[in-house]
């Protein structure tokens, strides 16, 4: 029996079923041009005309990420004005494992109006792959395409005193490495929405079989572990209904392993993977967001 299921294992993997780069990694690449609030495609989440952004505060260009010499220009958006970075708080949003800034653009919108329109700058990016960027993902382009915008945004006047870096998904593990382990940049807070522990852990919720991780997969991401390293005020959110990353399995055990200095957990009743502030109400999900900006250690 015990042969058997190897077998079959053994033919998910080759077939890439059980692979963790495809399940890990789902970029689109199927658009020409981003349209924002001109696209028509799906998108993460729905907000109403009340969240729109004046058009002379949305930028869109193209940064340089550099993996050992592998350059590739990656593409970004900008919400708020860009010569108040100097000044300003901005909050570095980096997104899930599919899609691309039109798909995320609703979240994007949502966190530029939190508190009042504007009143956080917000950066966001699309890794090697997605949308229009170049090249292919990897684990090292996650942290060099993310890193990447951390060095715009020193170049522009940022401090580490006023970055803000939220990851949702995927996007917990550059923002949690980055806040483990800074390279240009420390951030003054983390936030992380649906994290996942780590891909030993993806795995076997994937597969339902008692096998090592290296089995499946060469990644070597581990935010239970890094977590551990972030001493900076912690914000934590999950949905409790999440069948793509458990609570239970993920959420939970990076929130217990954080042992910084201030921690905030929101637990959503109900909520999926992708629906936590429609679930929550987008006036309760800003409103939590906002008192942890605003929290003064």
């Amino acid at each position: 029996m015990k042969k058997l299921i190897l077998l079959i294992v053994i033919g998910f993997v080759s077939s890439s079923c059980l692979r963790m780069d495809s399940f890990l990694y789902n970029p689109d690449d199927s658009i020409s041009e981003y349209l924002l609030d001109d696209f028509k495609g799906e998108t993460e989440i729905d907000l109403d005309p009340s969240y729109a952004l004046p058009e002379s505060t949305q930028h869109v260009f193209t940064l340089t990420s550099d993996v050992d010499g592998d350059l590739a220009s990656i593409y970004a958006v900008y919400v708020g004005d860009i010569s108040s970075i100097a000044t300003d708080t901005v909050i570095l949003y980096l997104h899930g494992n599919a899609g691309h800034l039109d798909y995320y653009w609703p979240r994007i919108k949502l966190l530029a109006n939190v508190g009042e329109k504007n009143r956080f700058g917000v950066l966001a990016i699309d890794y090697r792959g997605y949308g229009l960027s170049e090249g292919t993902p990897s684990e090292e382009a996650l942290y060099a395409d993310s890193d990447a915008a951390l060095k715009w945004l020193k170049e522009n006047g940022l401090t580490d005193d006023r970055l803000i870096i939220y990851g949702f998904s995927m996007g917990t593990a550059p923002a949690t490495e980055l806040a483990a382990n800074a390279r240009t940049m420390q951030p003054s807070k983390l936030m992380l929405e649906a994290p996942f522990a780590s891909d030993e852990v993806m795995v076997q919720d994937a597969s339902g079989l008692s096998l090592p991780g290296s089995f499946f997969t060469n990644l070597e991401i581990n935010n239970a572990e890094e977590i551990a390293k972030v001493n900076e005020p912690f914000f934590w959110i999950h949905g409790t209904a999440d069948s793509f990353l458990s609570i239970e399995t993920h959420g939970e055990v990076v929130y217990k392993n954080y042992n910084g200095s201030y921690s905030v957990a929101h637990r959503v009743q109900g909520g999926e993977h992708r629906d936590v502030p429609a679930i929550m109400g987008y006036k309760s999900y800003s409103d939590v967001v906002l008192e942890f900006i605003e929290y003064a250690p």
